[in-house]
């Protein structure tokens, strides 16, 4: 039997003609509804004829202020270290000034300015952090901030005689820096070595010979740039250290400037005193002045900021980096990523401090989760 017969031919579903619906309201909705605006269905003229809803509708941060100058102030202060790391972030038009704790990396203190930050601003921002202090009867130990001419006055006003770290990698990063830009110079000055010639296969003996000599000057080009990073790492292994005597021969100032770098990482060793090391430092800049290109070249070694980023070397509980103020604008960062309303000076700083409320109670959140984990697996293995 043939079934090709019975079978139901496709039909256009789109209507020819249109027919005027009256606007009312159905059994099965509580909205009005108009006329066909498209091929099928109907459009719901008002959303809703309720109560607006009030999820989002309530600003926290008004509340989370309040709560930021009391409880968590209390809260984070209970275990203060006694070190802090201070820094400032940019953000459009706006300024916003921390202080973290650089052991338990807790946020203490802020402040949102619509300017930027000067020495009185800095000033006037430690002192109401050390009146917190006093308030409480806690001393401040150290110190840490980066390579900023915006602290060293401010400090000395407000804090005296404490110890005052430079952070170490601030001071490092551009030290390397300057070397990695002389090793750019480097290979300039090896590309101006190639002779021109005719484009085209060479053709007789002078022109392959030119050819052959801009082949092997743009393989030591290639070699300085794949392995720049060489010149600054730390630590290197025998490959490494056999890839960097091959791509430096000839040029015997990119290895000084390598073993330069092995001295710097050396005043940062943890296992000598700060006398030590600033005796290290003047030797090596005695060695660099005898060199005019160097001397130059590597203008950061007689920074001030290199001298006190060595003060952590006497005490053994100062951090020698800021990473924990910096860690702070990085979730400050990631933060204003998806929230751009928030750009006005009272909401930053209200949105600032709900943050800082989150913070405090993830820390009895992450408790409780951990004695349900630990409660639910020990009734696990009782019952296995």
């Amino acid at each position: 039997m043939q079934t090709w017969t019975i079978w139901r031919c496709p039909k256009a579903v789109i209507p020819i003609a249109w027919s005027r619906w009256r606007c009312g309201s159905l059994w099965k909705t509580v909205c009005p509804t108009d006329r066909h605006h498209g091929t099928c269905g109907e459009t719901i003229v008002c959303l809703c004829l309720g109560r607006q809803f009030k999820t989002g509708s309530k600003q926290r941060g008004k509340k989370a202020e309040a709560t930021i100058r009391n409880q968590y102030i209390d809260q984070t202060l209970s275990d203060f270290s006694g070190y802090i790391a201070a820094d400032e972030l940019y953000d459009g038009p706006f300024c916003v000034l921390f202080i973290v704790d650089n052991h338990k990396f807790k946020r203490l203190c802020y402040e949102v300015l619509d300017h930027n930050p000067a020495n009185e601003d800095i000033t006037q921002f430690f002192r109401g952090f050390k009146q917190m202090l006093d308030a409480r009867g806690l001393t401040l130990e150290g110190i840490t901030t980066d390579g900023s001419p915006l602290y060293p006055e401010p400090i000395a006003n407000v804090f005296g005689q404490v110890k005052h770290q430079s952070c170490q990698f601030h001071i490092i990063s551009e030290i390397t820096k300057e070397i990695l830009r002389a090793v750019t110079q480097a290979r300039r000055r090896l590309k101006q070595k190639k002779t021109k010639r005719p484009r085209g296969r060479p053709s007789g003996k002078d022109a392959k010979r030119i050819a052959q000599k801009n082949q092997h000057v743009q393989k030591e080009i290639a070699a300085l740039f794949e392995y720049r990073h060489l010149f600054v790492k730390h630590a290197q292994t025998h490959k490494e250290k056999k890839i960097l005597q091959r791509i430096t021969r000839g040029l015997d100032h990119l290895r000084t400037l390598r073993e330069i770098m092995d001295e710097v990482y050396r005043l940062f060793d943890r296992r000598c005193r700060m006398d030590t090391a600033l005796e290290k430092l003047a030797r090596l800049r005695r060695r660099i002045r005898r060199f005019g290109a160097l001397r130059d070249t590597l203008k950061k070694l007689w920074s001030p900021n290199l001298e006190k980023a060595l003060t952590f070397l006497d005490d053994s509980l100062l951090p020698a980096t800021s990473n924990a103020v910096e860690r702070a604008n990085r979730r400050h960062r990631k933060m204003q990523k998806g929230i751009y309303r928030v750009r006005t000076r009272d909401r930053l700083g209200q949105r600032i401090a709900v943050d800082m409320q989150r913070d405090a109670y993830s820390a009895g959140l992450n408790k409780t989760i951990r004695t349900l984990h630990c409660s639910r697996s020990g009734e696990n293995r009782k019952a296995g």
